[in-house]
């Protein structure tokens, strides 16, 4: 689980070279949550499963926190403060939470349906 948020953390610094949250951030987030399950041990599937939602929203905290111009949300206020930019740009992301949190419960099955 820490290296999926070693990895993000450094596809996240990557995409704010522009100064902008973009795909990369959730093409990184998606890769990071479905290759979890895939590389633990069985034991500990339960917490792959519940990371996707809670890493999607620290990273974003993370970066309303530090760099909160890098979220661009129609709609919101250049004054917007750091829970309501989270919010945002987690409703904003709505869709790279579903299909990582999807593949990474379809990882899950996967692994339980093939264990010895």
């Amino acid at each position: 689980m820490a290296l999926a948020v070693v990895s993000l953390t450094a596809v996240t610094a990557l995409d704010l070279i522009d100064g902008r949250l973009g795909f990369l951030f959730s093409l990184g987030f998606v890769l990071a949550v479905v290759t979890a399950p895939l590389s633990v041990d069985v034991r500990s599937l339960l917490t792959t499963g519940v990371m996707p939602p809670v890493l999607l929203i620290v990273a974003l905290w993370n970066i309303a926190l530090f760099f909160p111009e890098a979220i661009v949300v129609d709609g919101l206020p250049t004054d917007a403060g750091t829970l309501a930019r989270t919010i945002a740009a987690v409703i904003d992301h709505g869709i790279t939470l579903v299909v990582g949190h999807v593949l990474a419960l379809a990882g899950i099955v996967v692994r339980v349906v093939t264990a010895p």
